[in-house]
Parts: structure tokens; sequence; C-alpha cells
């Protein structure tokens, strides 16, 4: 079948003109829908701070900084962060399996006190990342946002990838 240079040429001269009609782009109609999460108690974030706590891009999940703000002592703050992070992917239909990455920001002022300030993080960390973990940069900092705190969590998470995890990494060798 031949096809004559005219034909090949009308559906993408249709769609350019039905798109410079409409005032949507071809690129823009193909854009993923942004949506915008707030776990119940983080409303105010959005309303009257103007960040989102959760924004979720296609299957990209996007968790803002969640300072560490109730517990008695590190350790139970850490605890409270991630049990906070559950609730903020599940907003957006993520699950913890499906992080990919962390990012933690610690207030120390110096290397001894960062190290100090990390150990109860990392404990807790073992227990909601038991296998498969995302990455993780961890940075100490002079200041949060949020002055009462010694940490803040941010995540980022593909819904999906934590069902079918794959991890090929040999253990280091014993002395």
């Amino acid at each position: 079948m031949r096809i004559s240079a005219s034909r090949s040429t009308a559906l993408p001269m249709l769609l350019a003109s039905w798109f410079a009609a409409t005032g949507v782009s071809a690129q823009t109609a193909a854009a993923p829908t942004r949506e915008h999460y707030a776990p119940p108690g983080w409303e105010r974030s959005y309303h009257d701070l103007h960040y989102s706590p959760v924004v979720r891009i296609g299957d990209r999940v996007i968790v803002s900084g969640i300072p560490a703000m109730e517990g008695a002592d590190d350790e139970a703050k850490a605890r409270w962060v991630f049990r906070e992070l559950q609730a903020h992917l599940r907003s957006a239909g993520a699950e913890l399996e499906d992080v990919i990455e962390l990012q933690s920001f610690h207030v120390a002022r110096d290397q001894a006190e960062f190290r100090d300030r990390i150990k109860p993080v990392l404990k807790v960390h073992r227990e909601f990342f038991k296998n498969h973990y995302p990455a993780w940069t961890a940075v100490a900092t002079t200041g949060l946002f949020t002055k009462e705190t010694s940490f803040e969590l941010r995540a980022e998470a593909v819904i999906g990838s934590g069902r079918r995890p794959k991890a090929e990494i040999a253990a280091p060798k014993q002395p």
C-alpha cells in the first residue's frame, strides 16, 4: 500500500491545529498530573505555610521534610518520624517498601555531635527498613525550620517498586 506525502502528514497537522486551537501543547497533553496531599494533621503545611507535605507525579511520590517533633528522646522522635513517613506515603498510595531515597538533616556543631545524633535514627531506620534499603544521604546542619527539632527526614518513592526488589550485593568478606 502506498501512502502519499499529503496523507502521511495529515494527522500530525490535524493534531498541531487542535493543540494550537485549544492552547494545549502536545507536551502538556502528555504530562502526568501533579497531585498534592496532606495526611491528617498536616493540612496547615499546605494552607498556612504554602508547601505540600506530599506530591505525587505519576508513580513518583515526594515527601517533604518531616521534623522530629514528638517523643521523649531522640529514638522516640525518630520512631515518630518514620511512622509519619508511612502516613505521608500512604496518603499518595505508596508504602515504605516503595521508598527509593531518603535525605535526613541533623542539627550538629561538628562531626562528633553528628555521629551521636544519627545513632538513634540508624537504629529506628533498621526497624522500618529490614531489607532492600533505599539510598540515603545524611547531612549535618546548624539549624532547621522547626527550632525544637534535632532532625528532619524527606523521602522519594516510586509506587510499586517495592513489590519485587532486587539486590545482588555480595556480603563483605570477614577479616
